[in-house]
């Protein structure tokens, strides 16, 4: 038998870039009403600036949701001014900030490219341990998180313990691939990005890959840490598609579905 009281706690949320035609009002609105927990408050479209942050805390926490996190496109490796990210962070009450691995995939970036990545994510990593925020690499092709193996290699050359990465399944792979490429780099993984892509990246409902997210959210209460699992992209980026695709989230992440 299960031991219940070990099963890792899976908070469903939303990134707001899955509504990035809605102002900051609307995906709070929408997002409480698909009863999700939390939204991933993304810098490209909704929290740009402090205003835009302080009003994204407090209408999300009216709500009675969560921030989970600030996805910001800041690129390890251009040693740029990541402040502006830490104050929308801190502004936004966001306990990690995402990145992205540089700007090349594995495959292009020769051994500077890796250097100029890990130690600019030391330097940004330092600056948000100050301010209590983690930071999560996005898991993507053309940076160099493109895949597990790359993935490790970097955390590893990293070698901060406030740095982990995200997860999601890479356009083009089988259930099968996409699990194995969960396992190798678990132990590293502090949020999922979930949506069910063809492979040729069309967007279909996120039951239709309903046995690898079911396995997924398995493999993830199974692993014994608390983490989040949010939508990122629903099918032609409608309101009702955000609903029907939270209510099977809500069911794997109690693993009912």
């Amino acid at each position: 038998m299960i031991d219940l009281t070990l099963l890792a706690d899976l908070t469903p949320g939303i990134c707001s870039v899955t509504l990035r035609a809605k102002g900051i009002d609307e995906v709070v609105s929408i997002a409480s009403e698909a009863g999700l927990a939390g939204i991933e408050w993304g810098t490209d479209v909704h929290v740009s600036d402090a205003a835009s942050a302080a009003h994204a805390k407090a209408v999300t926490e009216e709500a009675g949701l969560v921030v989970l996190s600030l996805g910001s496109y800041y690129r390890a490796g251009s040693f740029g001014d990541f402040a502006r990210d830490l104050d929308l962070a801190s502004a936004l009450g966001a306990p990690r900030i995402r990145i992205w691995a540089g700007e090349l995939g594995s495959a292009e970036a020769n051994e500077e490219h890796w250097d100029a990545v890990a130690r600019d994510t030391r330097r940004i990593a330092d600056l948000a341990e100050e301010r209590g925020i983690a930071i999560a690499f996005e898991y993507h092709g053309n940076t160099l998180t493109d895949s597990p193996a790359t993935t490790l290699r970097l955390l590893e050359r990293v070698g901060h313990g406030n740095v982990g990465t995200y997860w999601q399944p890479a356009v083009g792979l089988s259930d099968q691939q996409a699990l194995e490429s969960l396992h190798q780099v678990l132990s590293h993984v502090v949020g999922v990005h979930c949506f069910s892509w063809g492979p040729q990246a069309e967007r279909h409902p996120l039951r239709a890959r309903k046995l690898l997210w079911q396995t997924v959210s398995d493999v993830l209460r199974g692993n014994g840490k608390d983490l989040d699992i949010m939508m990122e992209f629903v099918t032609d980026d409608l309101p009702g598609n955000v609903l029907s695709d939270a209510e099977f989230l809500h069911g794997i992440t109690l693993g009912e579905d």
